[in-house]
C-alpha cells in the first residue's frame, strides 16, 4: 500500500521516518524500532502514537514509500 512519509533528513535525505500518511490517518513515529537497507529499498519497522507497529519501506530508486506490514496494539496487555 503506497503511503507519504515525513522525514527527519539529517546526513542524508529522508533519513528517519517522523510521521505516516495512511489514506485519511496520521500517525506520528514516537520511536523507530529497528531499520536495514536492502539493495534498492530501505526498511523501518516504527511504533506510532497509535501504538501500532508499522514496518515500512522507501524506494529509492522512485523516491516512494509503501507500508508492508502493520501490526495492532495489543489492548489490556501489561508488562
Amino acid at each position: 500500500m503506497k503511503i507519504r512519509v515525513e522525514c527527519y533528513s539529517g546526513y542524508r535525505a529522508d533519513e528517519s521516518p517522523r510521521r505516516l500518511v495512511i489514506g485519511e490517518r496520521d500517525v506520528r513515529v514516537e520511536e523507530t524500532i529497528d531499520r536495514w537497507a536492502g539493495e534498492s529499498h530501505r526498511y523501518f519497522k516504527v511504533l506510532g502514537d497509535d501504538r501500532c507497529t508499522y514496518l515500512i519501506r522507501h524506494d529509492e530508486e522512485e523516491d516512494a514509500w509503501e507500508l508492508v506490514q502493520y501490526e495492532a496494539a495489543l489492548v489490556g496487555v501489561t508488562k
